[in-house]
């Protein structure tokens, strides 16, 4: 099977253009100042251009991108993410879902969905999320569960109606003989995040998974690559994390790096080949690991 799926996560695209003083008047204002003093000596756009031409020359067949592409959910932040994401690749070729920074406030939902719309549309009618797309022998099911929360709370959720859709989803999909890629911004399996960042529901998504499986689960949100496995109905199903796509060798976190994914059936199963390409100590974008799921 020759399909290639790249992931990338957290681009955190700055500088943030600057904020008049009612934009401020919310928790804006806490992430701006996080961003003056610790996020824009951590994230750099010459290592997520790096990367992202690193990411185009393995000319994947398709890019999900699981959100964190801005900072405090600025309209002008969102214009630039809608540029990258062109810059990206077509919209037909490009899969995104928010993250808690996208969504930061209550009121800029909507915009998201506007902005992103079509690197969002579904192959299904229905609500925004979660949405479905068949890529040759995939099912993509983007969901998104970046929610505005109170400063210093990074936590998502995706409540019962994308829960119940996600699981329609599946139970469909596996009738179609798909593999069925799941991609959020949070880690979805409990415990996938520390206090107040991770996703609320979690326990509800690992039943919708234990009842119908998945292929594989994709997400960011930790800036650290990470894998960990839930529950199926006949074999564990893995969770796999991506560093940020922006990380400085300096930041807190691991350097930058994205993931290229292969599949390989073998009978009626899919083994599962992930390259982790990034940043090594020379500022270079490098393989840094090779492993099978």
């Amino acid at each position: 099977m020759s399909f290639i799926l790249a992931h990338l996560s957290d681009a955190h695209i700055g500088p943030i253009p600057r904020p008049n003083f009612s934009q401020l008047l919310n928790k804006r204002l806490t992430g701006y100042m996080n961003w003056l003093y610790k996020r824009a000596n951590q994230h750099a756009m010459s290592v997520l251009a790096d990367i992202v031409d690193d990411l185009k020359n393995q000319s994947p067949d398709h890019i999900l991108m699981t959100g964190d592409i801005v900072n405090i959910g600025l309209p002008a932040e969102l214009q630039i993410a809608e540029e990258w994401l062109l810059s990206l690749g077509s919209p037909n070729h490009v899969s995104f879902t928010p993250g808690n920074h996208d969504a930061y406030v209550a009121g800029v939902t909507e915009l998201i969905e506007d902005k992103f719309a079509p690197w969002t549309t579904s192959d299904e009618t229905g609500p925004r999320f979660p949405y479905l797309r068949r890529r040759d022998k995939f099912a993509l099911i983007g969901l998104n569960s970046g929610v505005p929360t109170a400063p210093f709370v990074a936590s998502g959720r995706l409540g019962s109606q994308q829960l119940e859709r996600l699981s329609q989803h599946l139970a469909q999909m596996k009738q179609e003989e798909r593999i069925r890629v799941v991609f959020l911004h949070h880690p979805p399996n409990v415990g996938g995040a520390s206090l107040l960042r991770g996703l609320e529901d979690a326990a509800a998504f690992e039943e919708v998974i234990a009842r119908h499986g998945a292929e594989l689960i994709l997400h960011g949100h930790n800036h650290k690559p990470s894998v960990a496995y839930i529950p199926g109905p006949s074999k564990a199903v893995p969770i796999v994390g991506v560093a940020s796509a922006s990380a400085r060798h300096e930041g807190h976190r691991p350097a930058a790096s994205y993931h290229i994914y292969s599949f390989n059936q073998i009978d009626k199963e899919y083994k599962i080949n992930v390259i982790r390409r990034g940043l090594n100590n020379k500022d270079e974008i490098v393989s840094l690991a090779h492993f099978d799921l």
